[in-house]
């Protein structure tokens, strides 16, 4: 049973800590490639219907564990938001992973917790699991369940179901940028030359 306090309960929505989302999907491509594309922050606000720009904070702005990027996010709303993250785990081709900070800067406690899984299938191509977890720190989406405590369940599934869908999205165009990539012998980020 899911259980929403209100304020006056002292305890807000309990159940958004540990929310989760995933989404996978089969990329004709090999690992390395996949995990370059993934890892490239830079590339998201290309891909992700949610986020729209990615930039690296200070050096050497590479996906290793500590790097921190701040990434700017739009929701179909039309409100706006900056988030800071701090890359977790950067293990080529295997995974990446970060968390955003919530406004207590504090890696230990985020806002939530993002992390692709990259998986060697037989013939060079990759399983690609995309998951997100939530809290245990704060967010909006515990302000808004908050804020409205008889809503809270409906507010925190039309979040778990618009990420699975963003995610999903992104995935799909991950795999197009990779198999485009792959098909034409060109690195992540590079065009491969051809007639034009």
């Amino acid at each position: 049973m899911t259980e929403f306090l209100g304020t006056d309960g002292g305890q807000i929505a309990d159940e958004v800590t540990g929310l989760t989302a995933v989404a996978e999907e089969v990329v004709a491509a090999r690992q390395e490639l996949v995990w370059d594309l993934v890892a490239d922050v830079t590339r998201v606000g290309g891909w992700s219907p949610e986020c729209i720009r990615v930039v690296w904070l200070g050096e050497p702005g590479r996906p290793r564990p500590g790097a921190r990027f701040t990434g700017h996010n739009r929701f179909p709303n039309g409100f706006e938001h900056e988030v800071t993250c701090v890359v977790t785990e950067a293990d080529r081709p295997r995974a990446f992973a970060w968390v955003v900070l919530d406004d207590s800067g504090d890696p230990a406690r985020p806002s939530s917790s993002w992390r692709y899984r990259i998986d060697p299938l037989p013939g060079g191509s990759s399983r690609v699991r995309q998951s997100f977890t939530h809290g245990p720190g704060a967010s909006y989406l515990r302000a808004a369940a908050a804020q409205a405590p008889d809503r809270a369940a409906e507010i925190i599934a039309a979040r778990r179901d618009g990420l699975r869908a963003s995610m999903s999205t992104t995935l799909r165009a991950i795999k197009a940028a990779a198999e485009s990539s792959y098909a034409t012998g060109a690195g992540p980020g590079q065009r491969a030359s051809g007639p034009g």
